[in-house]
């Protein structure tokens, strides 16, 4: 629904066994998963009554109501009446922070809202913009007119304090984020209908059950999926179906004061569903070996999806959606779902580019990526995805993207896609509800579930690889201790694994913890983290104009978020001639909750404004292929500083977009800076559009001035020739542990800049063929050794 109007007048506001042993004391010492009553059971606001009042007056100071009499749609005049308090946002935010956020400036951010609630608190975090002209002169933050603390939040915005800053950028993300996100019992947000916003894919509807092919209710992995909390029969009959035995320990390791452990019996367990993970499944079960994939997140058919965006972030995203690292300083998305973040990616389907071969095999010396062993890779996993480049419906935003860089000469080129010309889905960043997106667990997985030699266990976390002394300064891979939920309000249970081969997979992010966890000590693990970090511009494009009209062939509307995500890509600024360290120029997957999270605050009227506008306001990112690198801890928390060169390439690729924006006619433009800056460009000069430009992309982007994004995490065990240099060989086996593989884009030597998936299955499908030898020698020894 579009919005023809401009609203700003008139308006006020109102293993071994010491191993296993270890990872036991691990669990018992408090090493869990946030509890939560149910699979869709809202978290519990637990903040005390301080913080409550506190948080609730934070929320409308963001969200204020507003009164626009004038407002042409009852709609609009409802979205700008409604405050944050009024629709319950408070109480949603509160119970994240009680009960699913885990991050390290959780208990800053508590703690504002504790000082907040008292007048010297408020005075220290607010200055004299919350004293009062009458006695007793100072206030809590509650008790400040509305307009004084729309002056404070501003304030923190753009302080030279950087915990002011880290305040704004929390509370800011956290509150727009739940207001666009949250949903009433008719599953619908009171905002939606006023910005445009249809709400899930109306398209694809969820049929009934006589509809559905075979098995599509509960996926095409049904026969592979194991529920651990289940019946112990029904368990066995899972795991005997696929050759697999389950064993009840009779002994316990010394000190170990528990029941006997359940023990499964396998020849590799991989752990991590993703496109690593879901790769090396596959190859395995086909060659005949018994196989067990562990999957953190859990397990969602196409038909079970919902395509609402607050349920999918709780559900298949790291951290519900908000993860950042551990200075506020880049928001991450990261799928954590069976089939990771194949799951909920964006169709994007590039090739390893040549320059980044070429690097990893003359520079890191891996000759692996100048084969043919890579370049059969390569084509194997292609074909496997189905990758093509034809796509016939558009977003709007590659739609502008296209037409801007013909108008200015810019390169632009159509990205391969892993789904077949006619899948125009806006939502398949909450996963493929027809499952015409190829990810691992609509290829791989079914792959491994079809052979009949493997299972999934979702829902299930590995504490800890087992590894047992070998001799020589060498451990070898014995298997995973895991730990599940016995229900979603039962306790928590573990199990053991044994297995011949070990293969992590589990993420850039969580590859490093757990095999810290597990006791190797490569210096490399947990280093060399790179994001790829994304700023954006965005342009706005009324109705109005005839160019943006729906065709006489396709009467269907364009919108902002409908429409092939990822089908256009620039690479103007990208060096891809020469090194690669550029930026590349694309497009992001934008609904409600994280269109939100990006647009700038400037004031509650003023972002109001920009939000009713959400249906026809496009963004276009710069990604670039960063330098600068972090590291992520054994606690999981994740650090990171861009380089200088890094943020001159994205600053270069800002101004390309803002360029690209107007030549495709757009009506204004602006960056997310935190000044708000913007320009009407069918009214500026053309002297005022250049330094527009000049000035808005030259601003900085750290220091949590301008917000940076990442949605492709890897190098934090990188791949080498050397442990002095790397985690992994070129193998994908690590240093200190035989028979102990890592699979994911953890291993990528560098940063890639372009999108990881098909570079991440290609290592990985290479990777699979290691282990495959090393299980088949194996096996060769045991029989030798039984003859």
């Amino acid at each position: 629904m579009g919005r023809e109007h401009e609203v700003r007048v008139n308006r006020t506001t109102v293993a071994d066994e010491a191993s296993l042993t270890g990872a036991v004391k691990d669990l018992e010492a408090g090493e869990s998963w946030p509890s939560r009553g149910g699979p869709d059971a809202a978290p519990v606001n637990r903040l005390s009554s301080r913080e409550k009042d506190s948080l609730a007056a934070v929320c409308d100071a963001f969200l204020p109501s507003i009164h626009v009499p004038h407002a042409p749609h009852q709609s609009l005049r409802t979205y700008y009446a409604n405050s944050a308090s009024m629709i319950g946002t408070p109480e949603v935010v509160g119970g994240y922070l009680s009960e699913r956020i885990q991050h390290p400036r959780l208990w800053q951010l508590r703690l504002a809202l504790w000082l907040l609630s008292t007048w010297f608190g408020t005075f220290i975090l607010c200055g004299t913009n919350s004293l009062s002209c009458r006695f007793p002169f100072f206030r809590s933050f509650p008790e400040v007119e509305a307009a004084g603390r729309e002056d404070i939040i501003r304030s923190w915005s753009m302080s030279c304090i950087f915990l002011l800053r880290v305040l704004y950028k929390g509370f800011k993300a956290l509150v727009v984020l739940f207001y666009f996100t949250q949903l009433n019992e008719k599953n619908e947000n009171p905002a939606w209908e006023a910005i445009g916003y249809v709400g899930p894919d109306p398209r694809r509807a969820i049929k009934s059950s006589s509809e559905e092919e075979e098995g599509a209710r509960d996926g095409p992995l049904y026969k592979a999926l194991v529920h651990m909390a289940g019946p112990m029969d029904v368990l066995c009959t899972s795991l005997s179906r696929a050759g697999l035995s389950l064993v009840t320990s009779q002994s316990q390791p010394d000190g170990l004061k528990s029941k006997p452990l359940p023990t499964i019996y396998c020849d590799a367990v991989v752990v991590g569903s993703g496109s690593g993970g879901g790769v090396v499944a596959g190859v395995l079960a086909k060659a005949g070996f018994k196989v067990v994939v562990l999957e953190k997140g859990g397990y969602h058919a196409r038909n079970n999806l919902t395509l609402l965006e607050r349920h999918t972030l709780d559900h298949m995203y790291e951290g519900c959606g908000v993860l950042t690292t551990e200075d506020l300083g880049v928001f991450v998305l990261s799928g954590s779902t069976v089939g990771g973040g194949s799951a909920v990616n964006w169709s994007a389907s590039i090739r390893t580019p040549d320059h980044v071969i070429s690097e990893w095999r003359h520079e890191h010396g891996l000759e692996l990526f100048d084969s043919d062993v890579y370049a059969e890779a390569l084509d194997a996993v292609s074909g496997r995805m189905g990758v093509q480049c034809e796509v016939r419906h558009e977003s709007l935003a590659n739609a502008v993207l296209r037409r801007g860089c013909a108008e200015l000469g810019y390169p632009v080129q159509t990205v391969g896609q892993n789904a077949p010309p006619d899948h125009d889905c806006g939502w398949c960043c909450f996963g493929c509800r027809d499952g015409s997106k190829k990810g691992t667990s609509e290829t791989w997985l079914v792959d491994m579930a079809e052979s009949g030699n493997g299972v999934i266990i979702p829902g299930s976390r590995a504490l800890r690889v087992l590894h047992a002394d070998a001799g020589r300064n060498k451990n070898v891979a014995a298997g995973v201790v895991f730990e599940f939920r016995d229900g979603w309000r039962g306790k928590k249970e573990r199990c053991i694994i044994r297995s011949k081969v070990t293969v992590v997979a589990c993420g850039a992010l969580n590859t490093p913890v757990l095999l810290k966890k597990s006791g190797l000590r490569n210096a490399n693990i947990g280093r060399h983290l790179h994001l790829h970090p994304v700023v954006m511009s965005w342009g706005y494009f009324p109705e109005s104009d005839s160019r943006w009209q729906p065709s006489k062939e396709n009467q269907e509307k364009i919108t902002s978020y409908e429409g092939a995500i990822l089908t256009t890509m620039s690479t103007v600024v990208s060096n891809f001639a020469t090194s690669g360290y550029g930026a590349v120029i694309q497009t992001p997957a934008l609904h409600p909750g994280l269109f939100s999270v990006a647009t700038p605050w400037l004031s509650g009227a003023d972002y109001k404004d920009r939000m009713a506008r959400f249906s026809r306001t496009t963004h276009i990112f710069a990604l670039a292929r960063d330098r600068g690198s972090g590291t992520v801890d054994a606690s999981g928390c994740i650090r990171y500083r861009m380089g200088a060169a890094d943020e001159k390439n994205l600053q270069r690729g800002l101004e390309k977009i803002l360029r690209i924006m107007a030549a495709a006619g757009a009506e204004e433009i602006g960056t997310q800076h935190c000044h708000g800056d913007r320009l009407n460009v069918r009214s500026a000069s053309s002297h005022q559009f250049e330094r527009f430009v000049k000035a808005t992309s030259g601003k900085g982007l750290m220091d949590l001035l301008t917000p940076v994004y990442s949605a492709h995490q890897m190098g934090s065990c990188r791949m080498g020739i050397h442990p002095r240099t790397s985690a992994v060989n070129s193998r994908g086996e690590t240093w200190e542990v035989e028979g102990l593989f890592v699979a994911d884009a953890s291993v990528l030597p560098t940063a890639l800049g372009v999108n990881p998936m098909v570079t991440v299955q290609a290592i990985a499908y290479c990777t699979a063929h290691s282990v495959l030898e090393e299980l088949r020698r194996r096996t060769k020894r045991e029989n030798n050794h039984k003859n």
